[in-house]
């Protein structure tokens, strides 16, 4: 079978990310068992689920003194959890708790309490450190530390372990494999940041694709720091320019990406563009403007992710975007997919090509919505957006997000089993403004020197 194949391919790809089969928890079983992740049988992946949830709440309950006292105020532990429905019980912490951080070496000392496990020794150097100083030096010491920031200036920040982080990026090929034949891409541009040039998780997320494809390209080949990204997410733009420096330097990002496009469309080499809406979108405005068209059909897709936020006051609908693109580029509508995740999930919920909702995977996340009183709704409810995420190791990944969610028990498109989000994602009111497309768009609003 043509996903069998796919499979046995992103398996050897991406070997270094796969543990050895003996010493595998229920989480990497959920993880790295499943060949087609999306076309499992339900209770086959709930059964996968509540072994792998357990397990995760069982070691965050066990090795992490925080999440511990916070399970014993709501009176629950590993044992009052027996069957899929009593993986609500498991207590939820809000997504502010990774906001709540001081500066300097307190900030150290917050990641060793935040921290499930133990910590590798960490060297700090010099009494007034940045944050980037901090999260180098984790870094430095085997973790993989991340963040993204919102409007009201607090990062919210992820401490990963190596086999977290590995867990991660897998899922992430993994999940975007099983929807489409990523296998046959030849060519990728990316319009993310480099992964190797910031801490920044819409870069960081994306590390997995050199290992995936032969080919990638990075317009966006510059350093982002922790600093540029606090100073881009606090400003004021004025009426949403940014200034002329700033405006150059998108147009060169922009032009980066049409040569990219030129050079291939007289072959018939597969290509894939990535990278958050409102830099796909000011691409296609560029190409209007020149009255360049692509016709790339079939041997070319497009990924997105990071919101739909074009900017403060306007938002642009998944099918117009889509219907420009294939007005534009030539890529039919089914080849385009957009990923909803976020720095504290590990993994990705990816459209689907038919109906393009949102389809969360089975076997290791339980997604919930809920209500104004944060219990959980129905079918077909709009609530927050809650996870339960096996795949975190090192951080309880029990969380409440901002996010403003509707769930469907199952596509009402495609045949593919299992719940799945409504396409159209907002914050929840009196939320801050988060969001990585929206982090990156501020970023290149910005006067800044770039480091090559």
């Amino acid at each position: 079978m043509e996903i069998e194949n796919r499979i046995t391919r992103l398996n050897k790809r991406m070997a270094r990310y796969i543990p050895p089969r003996e010493t595998w928890s229920p989480a990497d079983e959920a993880l790295f068992t499943p060949v087609d992740i999306y076309r499992m049988r339900l209770d086959e992946g709930r059964a996968m689920r509540l072994k792998a949830v357990k397990h995760a709440f069982t070691r965050h309950y066990t090795l992490n003194q925080f999440y511990r006292k916070y399970c014993e105020m709501r009176g629950v532990t590993p044992d009052d959890i027996k069957s899929d429905d009593d993986l609500e019980k498991i207590p939820l912490i809000p997504d502010l708790t990774f906001k709540s951080h001081p500066s300097g070496v307190d900030f150290a000392h917050w990641i060793a309490n935040i921290y499930t496990g133990e910590l590798p020794t960490v060297e700090i150097e010099g009494p007034n450190p940045t944050f980037d100083d901090v999260l180098s030096a984790f870094n430095a010491a085997g973790l993989v530390v991340i963040y993204s920031s919102g409007t009201s200036g607090l990062r919210t920040v992820i401490p990963r372990d190596m086999k977290t982080h590995m867990r991660q990026q897998y899922a992430s090929a993994q999940s975007r494999t099983c929807m489409s034949n990523t296998m046959a891409v030849a060519h990728d541009l990316e319009l993310y940041p480099k992964p190797a040039l910031t801490n920044l998780a819409i870069g960081k997320f994306m590390a997995w694709k050199p290992e995936m494809y032969d080919d990638v390209h990075n317009a966006l080949d510059f350093e982002i720091s922790a600093d540029l990204t606090l100073r881009a997410m606090t400003a004021k733009l004025q009426e949403g320019r940014a200034s002329p420096s700033a405006e150059g330097r998108q147009r060169k990002i922009i032009q980066v990406a049409i040569k990219w496009l030129e050079r291939y469309e007289k072959t018939t080499d597969t290509i894939e563009v990535g990278g958050p809406p409102f830099l796909i979108l000011e691409l296609l405005n560029a190409l209007e403007r020149e009255g360049k068209r692509f016709a790339f059909g079939d041997r070319g897709m497009i990924s997105t992710a990071g919101g739909w936020k074009a900017n403060e006051d306007k938002r642009v609908s998944a099918a117009d975007f889509r219907k420009r693109i294939e007005e534009v580029l030539g890529i039919p509508e089914e080849r385009c997919f957009d990923i909803y995740s976020m720095v504290e999930m590990n993994g990705i919920m990816v459209t689907c090509p038919d109906g393009h909702y949102y389809h969360a995977p089975p076997t290791w996340l339980k997604p919930l919505v809920l209500d104004k009183n944060l219990m959980p709704a129905g079918y077909g409810e709009w609530g927050r957006f809650a996870l339960l995420d096996a795949l975190a190791g090192s951080y309880p990944g029990f969380i409440i997000t901002g996010d403003r969610v509707r769930m469907l028990e199952h596509c009402p498109v495609c045949d593919r089993p299992g719940p799945v989000l409504d396409p159209e994602v907002q914050r929840a009111p009196s939320v801050e403004m988060r969001g990585c497309a929206e982090e990156l768009r501020r970023i290149l609003a910005q006067d800044f020197e770039t480091k090559r």
